[in-house]
């Protein structure tokens, strides 16, 4: 992709990599939307790179994502993992990764599964920012609140933004970035199954 990549990712190797093969795909997969929101609450006030680097770790600790799993998850797990150096430590984030999959369990309780949730907030179709780049916009702040009167935790405005970009719902990517056309190619569910 060269220079014409979203400038973003240009200042190293594993953002590239991430840019090229993740960041910005509609993504329409109930425990991979976990694992994206659950990232994205870690990263919350903390570097991106740094939470891209550690995700092995906390796909480990966070058992693959699993919303079922990760829900079991008591008090003693908490202190186990927040003495767990390969992670980000922060007991309040991991009580809140715990609270998202008990919230998680809830939604598929009513029959919504997370990708769906997300996804009818746009009419399931990608919404193209042509690569403006916010960091908060009407549509986060009406899902951050609503995602918080369901129970989730440490959701707010700008951690749903990231969460829209990464995962396609808004289509972010620069226009003159090779990954902009594939992502637009992909933005309705009949394209992307």
């Amino acid at each position: 992709m060269g220079d014409l990549r979203c400038t973003w990712c240009l200042s190293s190797d594993d953002y590239q990599q991430y840019h090229d093969n993740e960041w910005g795909l509609p993504l329409r997969d109930d425990q991979r939307m976990f694992e994206f929101l659950i990232l994205e609450t870690f990263q919350a006030g903390l570097n991106w790179l740094m939470i891209l680097r550690k995700r092995e770790a906390f796909r480990e600790v966070f058992l693959n994502f699993d919303p079922h799993r990760v829900a079991l998850m008591t008090a003693d797990d908490v202190e186990r993992l927040a003495q767990d150096k390969r992670i980000v430590r922060n007991r309040q984030k991991i009580r809140a990764a715990i609270a998202n999959a008990q919230a998680t369990l809830r939604l598929e309780a009513r029959g919504i599964g997370l990708s769906d949730y997300f996804w009818q907030w746009v009419d399931h179709v990608a919404v193209d920012n042509q690569g403006t780049m916010q960091t908060t916009s009407d549509l986060s702040d009406a899902i951050a609140k609503d995602l918080k009167s369901l129970g989730f935790k440490f959701v707010g405005s700008t951690t749903i933004y990231a969460h829209l970009q990464a995962t396609g719902i808004i289509n972010d990517h620069q226009v003159t970035c090779p990954a902009y056309s594939v992502a637009q190619s992909l933005a309705s569910p009949s394209q992307n199954p």
